[in-house]
Protein backbone atom coordinates (compact mmCIF):
# COMPACT_ATOMS: atom_id res chain seq x y z
CA UNK A 1 0.00 0.00 0.00
CA UNK A 2 1.05 3.71 -0.59
CA UNK A 3 2.04 5.96 2.14
CA UNK A 4 -0.50 8.31 1.11
CA UNK A 5 -3.52 6.14 0.12
CA UNK A 6 -6.24 5.68 2.28
CA UNK A 7 -8.18 3.08 0.78
CA UNK A 8 -6.48 0.71 -1.89
CA UNK A 9 -8.36 -2.19 -3.14
CA UNK A 10 -6.06 -4.85 -4.95
CA UNK A 11 -7.66 -7.52 -7.07
CA UNK A 12 -11.07 -7.93 -4.72
CA UNK A 13 -13.40 -10.07 -5.64
CA UNK A 14 -16.52 -11.22 -3.93
CA UNK A 15 -19.06 -13.58 -4.21
CA UNK A 16 -22.37 -14.54 -3.23
CA UNK A 17 -24.63 -17.76 -2.98
CA UNK A 18 -27.86 -17.54 -5.17
CA UNK A 19 -31.13 -18.74 -3.35
CA UNK A 20 -33.82 -19.58 -5.73
CA UNK A 21 -36.71 -19.38 -3.08
CA UNK A 22 -38.21 -22.37 -1.39
CA UNK A 23 -36.75 -25.40 -2.18
CA UNK A 24 -37.79 -29.36 -1.76
CA UNK A 25 -36.94 -31.75 1.27
CA UNK A 26 -34.51 -33.62 -1.67
CA UNK A 27 -32.17 -30.90 -2.34
CA UNK A 28 -31.78 -29.55 0.76
CA UNK A 29 -30.64 -33.49 1.55
CA UNK A 30 -28.62 -32.93 -1.79
CA UNK A 31 -26.77 -30.19 -0.46
CA UNK A 32 -25.38 -31.45 2.59
CA UNK A 33 -23.69 -33.95 0.28
CA UNK A 34 -21.51 -31.53 -1.43
CA UNK A 35 -24.22 -30.90 -4.22
CA UNK A 36 -22.95 -27.93 -6.15
CA UNK A 37 -24.31 -24.41 -5.23
CA UNK A 38 -24.96 -21.48 -7.31
CA UNK A 39 -23.14 -18.61 -7.00
CA UNK A 40 -22.59 -15.03 -8.61
CA UNK A 41 -19.97 -12.79 -8.46
CA UNK A 42 -20.80 -9.00 -6.76
CA UNK A 43 -17.30 -8.00 -7.63
CA UNK A 44 -14.89 -9.21 -10.13
CA UNK A 45 -11.13 -8.76 -9.35
CA UNK A 46 -11.60 -4.65 -8.64
CA UNK A 47 -8.31 -2.64 -8.18
CA UNK A 48 -8.10 1.18 -7.15
CA UNK A 49 -6.37 3.37 -4.75
CA UNK A 50 -8.01 6.34 -2.90
CA UNK A 51 -5.28 8.93 -1.51
CA UNK A 52 -6.09 11.04 1.50
CA UNK A 53 -8.28 13.72 1.35
CA UNK A 54 -9.53 12.79 -2.31
CA UNK A 55 -13.65 12.20 -2.81
CA UNK A 56 -14.60 8.95 -4.67
CA UNK A 57 -17.80 8.33 -6.26
CA UNK A 58 -19.25 5.15 -7.29
CA UNK A 59 -22.19 4.72 -10.19
CA UNK A 60 -23.73 2.28 -11.55
CA UNK A 61 -27.30 0.65 -11.96
CA UNK A 62 -28.91 -1.37 -9.54
CA UNK A 63 -27.07 -4.95 -8.82
CA UNK A 64 -23.83 -3.17 -10.19
CA UNK A 65 -21.30 -3.76 -7.04
CA UNK A 66 -21.69 -0.58 -5.58
CA UNK A 67 -23.33 -1.77 -2.15
CA UNK A 68 -21.09 -4.55 -1.83
CA UNK A 69 -18.23 -1.99 -2.77
CA UNK A 70 -18.58 0.20 -0.23
CA UNK A 71 -19.18 -2.80 2.61
CA UNK A 72 -16.04 -4.35 2.09
CA UNK A 73 -14.11 -0.88 2.27
CA UNK A 74 -16.30 -0.44 5.56
CA UNK A 75 -15.41 -3.81 6.69
CA UNK A 76 -18.82 -4.65 7.23
CA UNK A 77 -18.00 -7.61 4.92
CA UNK A 78 -14.51 -9.60 3.89
CA UNK A 79 -13.47 -10.16 0.38
CA UNK A 80 -13.23 -13.93 -0.92
CA UNK A 81 -9.79 -12.99 -2.91
CA UNK A 82 -7.54 -10.39 -3.68
CA UNK A 83 -6.74 -7.39 -0.71
CA UNK A 84 -7.87 -4.43 0.89
CA UNK A 85 -6.17 -2.00 2.50
CA UNK A 86 -6.96 1.21 4.82
CA UNK A 87 -5.02 4.07 6.41
CA UNK A 88 -6.78 5.51 9.48
CA UNK A 89 -10.46 5.64 11.21
CA UNK A 90 -13.18 4.66 9.05
CA UNK A 91 -17.31 5.87 9.85
CA UNK A 92 -19.56 4.34 7.72
CA UNK A 93 -22.82 5.31 6.83
CA UNK A 94 -24.33 2.47 5.73
CA UNK A 95 -27.32 0.12 7.43
CA UNK A 96 -27.49 3.21 9.93
CA UNK A 97 -28.15 2.06 13.29
CA UNK A 98 -27.27 -1.71 12.86
CA UNK A 99 -24.23 -1.50 14.98
CA UNK A 100 -27.17 0.31 18.00
CA UNK A 101 -28.38 -1.98 21.09
CA UNK A 102 -32.82 -1.50 20.95
CA UNK A 103 -32.56 -2.03 24.85
CA UNK A 104 -30.11 0.82 25.35
CA UNK A 105 -30.94 4.81 25.65
CA UNK A 106 -30.08 6.69 22.72
CA UNK A 107 -27.07 8.61 24.92
CA UNK A 108 -26.05 5.54 25.88
CA UNK A 109 -25.82 4.10 22.33
CA UNK A 110 -23.35 7.06 21.71
CA UNK A 111 -20.98 6.08 24.57
CA UNK A 112 -21.11 2.86 23.38
CA UNK A 113 -20.34 3.28 20.00
CA UNK A 114 -18.01 5.80 20.66
CA UNK A 115 -16.41 3.22 22.51
CA UNK A 116 -16.22 0.27 19.60
CA UNK A 117 -14.37 3.41 17.60
CA UNK A 118 -11.44 3.52 20.29
CA UNK A 119 -12.83 6.51 21.92
CA UNK A 120 -11.93 6.69 25.67
CA UNK A 121 -14.40 7.77 28.29
CA UNK A 122 -13.12 11.01 28.72
CA UNK A 123 -13.09 11.49 24.71
CA UNK A 124 -16.64 10.25 24.29
CA UNK A 125 -17.86 12.63 27.26
CA UNK A 126 -16.16 15.29 24.79
CA UNK A 127 -17.71 14.46 21.43
CA UNK A 128 -21.35 13.42 23.06
CA UNK A 129 -22.88 16.80 23.31
CA UNK A 130 -22.00 17.84 20.05
CA UNK A 131 -23.69 14.86 18.85
CA UNK A 132 -26.80 15.38 21.31
CA UNK A 133 -27.20 18.85 19.64
CA UNK A 134 -26.74 17.69 16.07
CA UNK A 135 -29.64 14.67 16.03
CA UNK A 136 -31.79 17.41 17.90
CA UNK A 137 -33.77 14.92 19.56
CA UNK A 138 -34.26 16.49 22.71
CA UNK A 139 -35.43 14.21 25.65
CA UNK A 140 -35.75 10.82 23.55
CA UNK A 141 -31.92 10.58 24.15
CA UNK A 142 -33.05 9.24 27.60
CA UNK A 143 -35.53 6.58 26.18
CA UNK A 144 -34.73 3.02 24.94
CA UNK A 145 -33.51 3.08 20.81
CA UNK A 146 -36.74 0.38 20.95
CA UNK A 147 -38.96 3.66 21.17
CA UNK A 148 -37.31 5.54 18.04
CA UNK A 149 -38.77 5.96 14.50
CA UNK A 150 -37.06 4.37 11.65
CA UNK A 151 -36.10 8.35 11.17
CA UNK A 152 -35.10 8.69 14.77
CA UNK A 153 -32.95 6.27 14.47
CA UNK A 154 -31.35 7.15 11.57
CA UNK A 155 -30.61 10.94 12.97
CA UNK A 156 -28.81 9.35 15.81
CA UNK A 157 -26.72 7.11 13.34
CA UNK A 158 -25.79 10.40 11.18
CA UNK A 159 -24.89 12.57 14.58
CA UNK A 160 -22.54 9.54 15.77
CA UNK A 161 -20.61 8.80 12.33
CA UNK A 162 -20.04 12.11 11.18
CA UNK A 163 -18.51 13.44 14.89
CA UNK A 164 -16.36 10.60 15.85
CA UNK A 165 -13.34 12.24 13.73
CA UNK A 166 -13.17 9.84 10.92
CA UNK A 167 -10.09 10.12 8.57
CA UNK A 168 -12.40 8.05 5.75
CA UNK A 169 -15.79 8.93 5.90
CA UNK A 170 -18.20 5.63 3.25
CA UNK A 171 -21.27 6.95 2.43
CA UNK A 172 -24.42 5.58 0.20
CA UNK A 173 -27.77 7.13 -0.63
CA UNK A 174 -28.72 7.16 3.00
CA UNK A 175 -27.25 10.65 3.72
CA UNK A 176 -30.75 11.77 2.83
CA UNK A 177 -32.64 11.73 6.53
CA UNK A 178 -35.56 13.33 7.86
CA UNK A 179 -36.99 16.16 6.82
CA UNK A 180 -35.37 19.00 4.38
CA UNK A 181 -33.92 21.04 7.19
CA UNK A 182 -32.48 18.40 8.72
CA UNK A 183 -31.19 17.00 4.85
CA UNK A 184 -29.97 20.58 4.74
CA UNK A 185 -27.98 19.99 7.89
CA UNK A 186 -26.55 16.63 6.49
CA UNK A 187 -25.21 18.22 3.64
CA UNK A 188 -23.86 21.14 4.99
CA UNK A 189 -21.54 18.51 7.72
CA UNK A 190 -20.31 16.79 5.26
CA UNK A 191 -19.49 19.71 3.14
CA UNK A 192 -17.49 20.55 6.13
CA UNK A 193 -15.68 17.34 6.18
CA UNK A 194 -14.89 17.29 3.14
CA UNK A 195 -13.06 20.85 3.06
CA UNK A 196 -11.52 19.82 6.07
CA UNK A 197 -9.86 17.08 4.11
CA UNK A 198 -11.54 13.58 4.89
CA UNK A 199 -11.28 11.14 2.37
CA UNK A 200 -14.88 10.46 1.15
CA UNK A 201 -16.00 6.89 -0.51
CA UNK A 202 -19.86 7.71 -2.01
CA UNK A 203 -22.51 5.58 -3.53
CA UNK A 204 -25.38 7.41 -5.17
CA UNK A 205 -27.59 7.45 -8.29
CA UNK A 206 -28.17 11.61 -7.87
CA UNK A 207 -25.27 12.87 -9.97
CA UNK A 208 -26.25 16.26 -8.73
CA UNK A 209 -25.11 15.02 -4.96
CA UNK A 210 -22.24 13.31 -6.38
CA UNK A 211 -20.83 16.98 -8.12
CA UNK A 212 -20.77 18.50 -4.86
CA UNK A 213 -18.81 15.55 -2.65
CA UNK A 214 -17.20 14.11 -4.79
CA UNK A 215 -13.77 14.55 -7.68
CA UNK A 216 -13.03 11.12 -9.12
CA UNK A 217 -15.43 8.24 -9.92
CA UNK A 218 -15.64 4.50 -10.46
CA UNK A 219 -18.55 3.10 -12.98
CA UNK A 220 -19.45 -0.43 -11.65
CA UNK A 221 -21.52 -3.04 -14.16
CA UNK A 222 -22.55 -6.48 -12.87
CA UNK A 223 -19.64 -6.63 -10.36
CA UNK A 224 -17.07 -5.12 -13.06
CA UNK A 225 -14.73 -1.93 -13.21
CA UNK A 226 -15.89 -0.09 -16.32
CA UNK A 227 -14.06 3.17 -16.15
CA UNK A 228 -12.60 5.10 -13.53
CA UNK A 229 -11.27 9.31 -13.62
CA UNK A 230 -12.72 12.61 -13.18
CA UNK A 231 -16.22 12.53 -11.82
CA UNK A 232 -17.54 14.59 -14.92
CA UNK A 233 -15.60 12.10 -17.78
CA UNK A 234 -16.96 9.33 -15.70
CA UNK A 235 -20.67 10.68 -15.29
CA UNK A 236 -21.18 11.89 -19.06
CA UNK A 237 -20.21 8.48 -19.76
CA UNK A 238 -22.41 6.67 -18.04
CA UNK A 239 -24.92 8.26 -18.80
CA UNK A 240 -24.42 8.27 -22.50
CA UNK A 241 -24.46 4.13 -22.08
CA UNK A 242 -28.03 4.28 -20.44
CA UNK A 243 -29.37 6.89 -21.98
CA UNK A 244 -31.98 5.46 -25.28
CA UNK A 245 -30.80 6.25 -28.79
CA UNK A 246 -33.89 7.95 -30.84
CA UNK A 247 -34.19 6.36 -34.09
CA UNK A 248 -34.53 9.59 -36.68
CA UNK A 249 -36.53 9.27 -40.14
Amino acid sequence: MRPTAAIEFCNVSKHFVRHKGGALLRSHVLSWFGEPTTQYEALKNISFSLERGESLAVIGPNGAGKSTLLSLAAGIAEPDGGEIFINGRVASLLELGSGFHQDLTGAENILMNAALLGFSRAEARVVMPHIMDFCELGEFLNEPLRTYSSGMTMRLAFAVAVHVDPDILITDEVIAVGDHAFQAKCFAKIQEMRHAGRTMLCASHSGSLLSSICDKAIWMDHGSMIMMGPLTEVLNAYHQSVTPVVATQ
